[in-house]
């Protein structure tokens, strides 16, 4: 794909974004754009927040379960970019009018103490280089519309970043099973979805892992400092004007979320 379509299409998703509107499927007007461009068009994408005043405060990984990636024909995960304006902390309050078409998914967010620099990197060492786990909320949200998309239009859509939430009960990894414990996700006092950290890439260590490695090849690393959001292990679940969220991860602790507001779709 050349640099000219590459820009126009980061533009477009930006645009898309800061107008709360949605654009057609990329893979439907470039039938042959690859990974490689979509990776581009969401550098393209990125580059636009952050000449707006946003910084870079973290990553996020997604297509970490099987059903998922069966439905969109990979093999592997995607990643996205986590920016400032991104953060909410539990307690808070989403209004969805800031919002497209957003859905809830809960994970295990990673906050980190040290440097990761892959190639190399295996799940004892991000272990190792994490200062605690938090359960989260993911709030994804695509500028596709209708959710109409293939890997390439996530992968080019900051992988469907929407915000994310961090609860506030933190965890030593070192000291907790994530990768057997339990996650329970209740909507308005109702259970709407349970999972387990093994739904992630065998344990969302090892999803860390790719991910540092994966960048690693880029020259790309993990700063302390930075969230790293592991991967759903529950279903997405719809959120509108009213609804709390609440997950609850075994031997951790739980994370709550309300939501306000009409989304834009």
């Amino acid at each position: 794909m050349t640099s000219e379509k590459i820009e126009r299409y980061g533009d477009e998703l930006y645009q898309a974004l800061v107008t709360r509107t949605t654009v057609a499927p990329l893979i439907e007007r470039e039938p042959n754009i690859t990974l490689d461009d979509a990776y581009l068009i969401q550098q393209r994408m990125i580059s636009r927040r952050l000449n707006a005043g946003e910084t870079i405060v973290g990553k996020k990984i997604g297509v970490t379960s099987k059903a998922i990636q069966d439905y969109l024909g990979v093999f592997q995960p995607d990643f996205g970019q986590l920016t400032s304006s991104m953060l909410y902390v539990e307690g808070d309050t989403i209004d969805l009018g800031n919002l497209i078409q957003p859905k809830a998914e809960a994970e295990l967010a990673f906050v980190l103490k040290e440097d990761l620099n892959g190639p190399g990197i295996t799940a004892v060492d991000v272990l190792r280089a994490t200062a605690y786990v938090v359960p989260c909320f993911e709030i994804v949200d695509s500028r596709i519309t209708n959710w109409n998309i293939k890997i390439q239009d996530t992968v080019a859509d900051n992988a469907s970043c929407g915000v994310y939430v961090l609860g506030k009960t933190r965890g030593d990894p070192r000291l907790l099973d994530i990768t057997l414990a339990g996650m329970v996700v209740e909507k308005n006092g109702e259970v709407v979805s349970t999972g387990a950290g093994a739904a992630v890439q065998g344990s969302p260590a090892n999803a860390v892992a790719w991910l540092a490695n994966t960048l690693g090849r880029l020259g790309i690393s993990f700063r302390a400092g930075e969230v790293i959001l592991s991967g759903s292990q529950s279903s997405l679940i719809a959120v509108q004007d009213g609804d709390e969220l609440v997950c609850t991860i075994g031997g951790l602790g739980s994370c709550r979320v309300a939501f306000t507001g009409k989304s834009a779709a």
